[in-house]
């Protein structure tokens, strides 16, 4: 487990929308572009192991100027190389980040100087979320899986722990990358549940989400 005075000031960062990663959560990711090949090259050399996943802003290509500031770190934790020459790796989530300044040189990926410190509730045990009603979220969520035409495991939702059930859906179900990044930045796991209900609601009925969540 990570603290405070393990977290470095600079990470590499990996631009990619539709794709976040929460604290505590698991994102596998499959890397082959040569330039994110030295990056994972050069994070296997640190002590932390850290790569920082940012959403482009407005979901674009990860070559637009624009990204948001809040991202999520995650360690390397897992990797395997194939025949030819990819890489199937696993980040596991430790703390949300804010980006302050881009770092020049000549690396051909982002580094970022980042500030950690709206986030160190993200460094504790995992959240819980008491107002969650969980046999009514699962019926909400039942009806947006029917409706998109998904499946899942229903037996491991129902015994999942809070937390792992509400990130692990924020970083899973089909939503916009704007939406995504609503659901990362939501500041507890019960605003961020609110949220997905929220995004699941304005699926399932139309409208805007902000409209019914008032």
């Amino acid at each position: 487990m990570f603290s405070e005075s393990d977290l470095p000031n600079m990470i590499p960062v990996f631009p990619l929308p539709g794709a976040i990663l929460l604290p505590r959560a698991r994102l596998p990711l499959h890397i082959f572009e040569p330039r994110y090949l030295a990056m994972l090259d050069d994070t296997m050399k640190t002590s932390h192991r850290l790569i920082g996943m940012v959403q482009p802003s407005g979901g674009k290509g990860d070559d637009c100027e624009q990204l948001h500031v809040i991202g999520c770190a995650g360690r390397l934790s897992s990797f395997s190389e194939t025949e030819d020459g990819r890489y199937m790796i696993t980040l596991s989530g430790v703390s949300r980040f804010r980006l302050v300044n881009e770092e020049g040189g000549f690396t051909p990926y982002h580094r970022f100087t980042v500030s950690w410190e709206e986030f160190s509730r993200d460094l504790g045990k995992a959240e819980k979320d008491p107002e969650l009603d969980r046999e009514a979220f699962l019926d909400l969520l039942s009806r947006f899986f029917h409706d998109r035409s998904l499946k899942t495991d229903w037996d491991s939702l129902r015994e999942a722990d809070d937390e792992l059930l509400i990130n692990s859906l924020s970083m899973l179900c089909p939503f916009e990358p704007e939406d995504k990044q609503a659901l990362l930045e939501a500041p507890t796991l019960g605003g961020r549940r609110r949220t997905l209900e929220a995004l699941i609601e304005y699926e399932l009925h139309g409208g805007t989400a902000e409209e019914i969540m008032q």
